[in-house]
């Protein structure tokens, strides 16, 4: 996945998409998500040993390829996808079926997880080498963990992750890059503080927040 831009608050961030030029803004929803599982750690990984977890009995919503029309094929709510690896799965938000930049709402290239919020304007979900996406139940409660895989991709906080201050080490030539949102939007209004950082990376994540990402870190752990 290609680094993302540092910025500060308020500020433009950079998203590098497959075969589109990101356009991440001009969202006026206000959307929301919670977590739709229990995690013992927040790696965004299924479990394994051939036991069945509670993410694994659910119903994909949809499937990870195709172009989806928001009210027909995709109801509007938050959806998940987990499991994916080197950023091949990207997912768009779209205006319209046209096809062309002006159309992009939001838009990422994922590893590990992602969470969306599809809004009943949106006219488009997109979703191309994604893992199936599951609805997120709104109600639904997590077990917070106090660490996380730092490629992991996106974590509720206080579902998946705890609040705190994290610690992440070893970072090399700015790959590493954090993201703190308040909601799954992905518009530029959503996000809260953000870095790439080379090093070591320090970031209190506020009982607020939404989400946090975090995509070429190392693993994060809780300091405080």
């Amino acid at each position: 996945m290609g680094m993302k831009g540092k910025i500060a608050l308020g500020a433009v961030v950079s998203f590098v998409v497959i075969g589109v030029v990101s356009a991440n803004g001009n969202d006026n929803g206000d959307g929301s998500a919670s977590d739709s599982g229990k995690h013992s750690s927040a790696s965004a990984q299924n479990d394994s040993g051939g036991k069945k977890t509670q993410a694994a009995e659910k119903k994909a919503a949809f499937v990870g390829y195709g172009d989806f029309r928001v009210g027909s094929d995709v109801k509007p709510g938050t959806y998940r996808t987990t499991g994916n690896t080197d950023g091949m799965c990207y997912w768009e938000r779209a205006k319209d079926a046209k096809g062309e930049t002006d159309s992009i709402l939001a838009n990422d290239n994922v590893s590990g997880t992602s969470y969306v919020t599809v809004k009943a304007t949106d006219k488009i979900f997109k979703s191309t080498g994604c893992k199936d996406w599951e609805a997120v139940d709104l109600k639904a409660k997590g077990t917070p963990a106090s660490t996380m895989a730092g490629d992991g991709g996106m974590f509720r906080v206080g579902a998946d992750i705890a609040p705190g201050t994290y610690r992440s080490t070893g970072n090399t030539d700015d790959s590493c890059y954090w993201e703190r949102a308040k909601d799954a939007d992905h518009a530029l209004r959503s996000i809260i503080a953000n870095n790439n950082v080379t090093g070591t990376a320090v970031v209190t994540i506020s009982a607020s927040d939404g989400y946090f990402k975090t995509t070429g870190c190392k693993a994060w752990k809780k300091t405080g």
